[in-house]
């Protein structure tokens, strides 16, 4: 598998969209199409392998399930690992000739995300601090009272600064970086240590977007029990993941029921009449 000069031109305009305000800003662009689960579906239909494209989305999704950037600190850049990862980890899976649904393509495919989202990185900070300069001018728009011209503010000049550091990054590293995946098939033997590694590292990695995602939510031992048993309707009945799912959301509302239960007799007994002795002055 090869990217051309036009697909890499399109993966770095669908980088430059993740977070552009454009996109309705964080809402449709980053939590939606920057999203990996989103980005494989999207980078599939750009290089024309659909179920490579989603096989790979689903596998790094799996490690970034967790992923927030609270305060603006991020750990990893979406971006990078949507619109870069998946484009290379493709090529690398294609390359080695593995199985789409693999395991070993999975973990290959998180091994190579998880080293993108990190350079991506440098360049979420990049675009950050380049949308400074558009703020001063923005403000110095809003002492002049000239309000009419926060559009360009918003809208505007910030296209320079993904143009600066996601479109071209992105065009760049895909188009050349294939190349170099493509080369490292001969220098990275399936049966090497260097490939070994990778597979076991990726293996582990969902590990950890998942261990993230039960600290931010897990409050008490007994908030395990609604994952155990999903876990064990997928291992022991052999359900996929829609069947789950269903089930899962029969739990939610009968849950929720027996809480808004707990809440109407509460507020039945807070507005019933009162006991006290007290007696009203006449």
């Amino acid at each position: 598998m090869t990217i051309s000069w036009l697909q890499a031109a399109l993966l770095g305009l669908f980088a430059c969209l993740c977070s552009n305000s454009c996109m309705a800003g964080q809402a449709v662009g980053n939590y939606t199409i920057g999203r990996p689960l989103v980005g494989g579906l999207v980078c599939g239909i750009i290089l024309g392998n659909l179920q490579l494209g989603i096989a790979c989305g689903v596998a790094m999704q799996l490690v970034y399930i967790a992923l927030v950037t609270p305060g603006g600190t991020v750990s990893a850049d979406v971006r990078a690992i949507s619109y870069i990862g998946i484009p290379l980890a493709m090529v690398a899976i294609a390359s080695q000739g593995l199985n789409p649904l693999g395991g070993s393509a999975a973990n290959l495919a998180k091994s190579v995300g998880t080293l993108v989202g990190t350079v991506g990185t440098v360049f979420y900070y990049a675009v950050a601090t380049m949308n400074l300069v558009w703020q001063s001018f923005g403000w110095k728009d809003v002492h002049s009272g000239k309000l009419d011209k926060l559009t360009a503010v918003n809208f505007g000049w910030p296209w320079i600064s993904h143009a600066i550091f996601s479109f071209l990054p992105t065009m760049l590293l895909t188009y050349y970086g294939a190349t170099a995946v493509t080369a490292l098939r001969n220098a990275l033997p399936m049966d090497g240590i260097a490939m070994k590694t990778l597979f076991t590292v990726g293996g582990m990695l969902p590990c950890v977007g998942i261990a993230i995602l039960l600290r931010q939510i897990i409050g008490r031992a007994a908030d395990f029990i609604p994952f155990l048993v999903g876990f064990t309707l997928a291992a022991s009945l052999k359900l996929n993941l829609v069947s789950v799912t269903v089930i899962s959301l029969l739990f939610a509302v009968i849950m929720y029921e027996v809480e808004m239960a707990k809440t109407s007799g509460s507020e039945a007994v807070t507005d019933g009449p009162s006991n006290s002795d007290d007696e009203e002055d006449i």
